[in-house]
Order: C-alpha cells, then sequence, then structure tokens
C-alpha cells in the first residue's frame, strides 16, 4: 500500500522557482534576521545534525511576522561543513530562501521529520512574540535530511496559540 504525505511545511523545504521569494514572503510575511552566525546548537539538534559534542553549527535565527504581528521565532541550523562560506552564514536575506541556496549547493531535502509540541512561552518568547505571560505557545522541530540521507538543516519554530498545522495522506 503507497501512502502518500502532504503538509502545510512543504513549501518551506523545497527550493522555489528560479527568481521567486522564499515560501513565508510569498504568503506575505516578513521576516526579521535577529542573528546570524555560529554557535553551540542545544544537544537535541546538535545530535539531528549528526555533529559531535562541542561543535558549533551556522545559525540563522529570525522572527516571522504577519501583518505586522509577531507569529513565531525560528532558529534554524546548518552543519558548518555545508553553511561556513556560504549566503546561510551571512547576515542578509537569501533569495528564494534557505532551501533554494542549499539545493543550489548540491543539497535537495529527501526526508522531512517534524515534531510538534505545546508548552507554556517563557518569558523571552513572551517579549518577543508580543504574548502575555502565561500563553501557550506550539513548538515545531523539522529535521530536513538530503537525498543522499545528510541532516541538511534543524529548525525549531516557537509559534503564537492560533498557529495551524495541516498534514494530508493519501492512500493508494
Amino acid at each position: 500500500m503507497e501512502k502518500k504525505w502532504r503538509s502545510t511545511s512543504l513549501p518551506y523545504v523545497l527550493p522555489s522557482s528560479t527568481g521567486q521569494a522564499d515560501a513565508w514572503t510569498q504568503e506575505n510575511g516578513t521576516q526579521e534576521l535577529l542573528k546570524v552566525g555560529e554557535a553551540h546548537p542545544p544537544a537535541d539538534i546538535a545530535a539531528a545534525l549528526g555533529l559531535p559534542e562541542g561543535e558549533l553549527a551556522i545559525v540563522r535565527r529570525r522572527r516571522m511576522r504577519k501583518n505586522g504581528v509577531a507569529v513565531e521565532l525560528t532558529d534554524s541550523y546548518y552543519p558548518p561543513a555545508i553553511a561556513r562560506g556560504t549566503q546561510l552564514a551571512e547576515h542578509r536575506r537569501i533569495r528564494g530562501g534557505a532551501p533554494t541556496l542549499l539545493a543550489s549547493l548540491g543539497h535537495r531535502p529527501g526526508r522531512v521529520d517534524e515534531d510538534v509540541e505545546v508548552r507554556l512561552a517563557t518569558a523571552i518568547e513572551c517579549a518577543a512574540l508580543e504574548l502575555p505571560a502565561g500563553e501557550p505557545v506550539m513548538v515545531l522541530s523539522r529535521t530536513t535530511v538530503s537525498q543522499d540521507d545528510q541532516p541538511i538543516e534543524v529548525s525549531r519554530m516557537i509559534m503564537r496559540s492560533g498557529s495551524r498545522l495541516h498534514y494530508e495522506i493519501e492512500v493508494n
């Protein structure tokens, strides 16, 4: 029995067509780069990237807005072997988004794993998302693995409550 999955995440992991903006911008969102550079990723992210303990990763930290409202904090981590010396490590927007750049570097997505949880926002998250204390947030952790089975990106998104994900399974 063949199963096909579709999800609202798909546009965010696939390269954009030539000349197109990234998926978030196509949805009329804006993003603010908060930090770009080398950092020690959390242990679970380092493990998902296959990095030895203590190794640095390239991180792109962003605040996403819709209609001027902060709706999501996104930290995307990349293995240094892939990202160092590329636009991923530069504090500027990437035309077409990171998936487009990764594909141009020979790293096309082959598999995506996502985990979703709901928890209370931390004080820092409340401030960054302009939320009152005690608000719940949805946390989406996504690992993108290349077609040759190498981890190429791990993102952790902290979303305001009311965010929605959609998954569809076609069973043949």
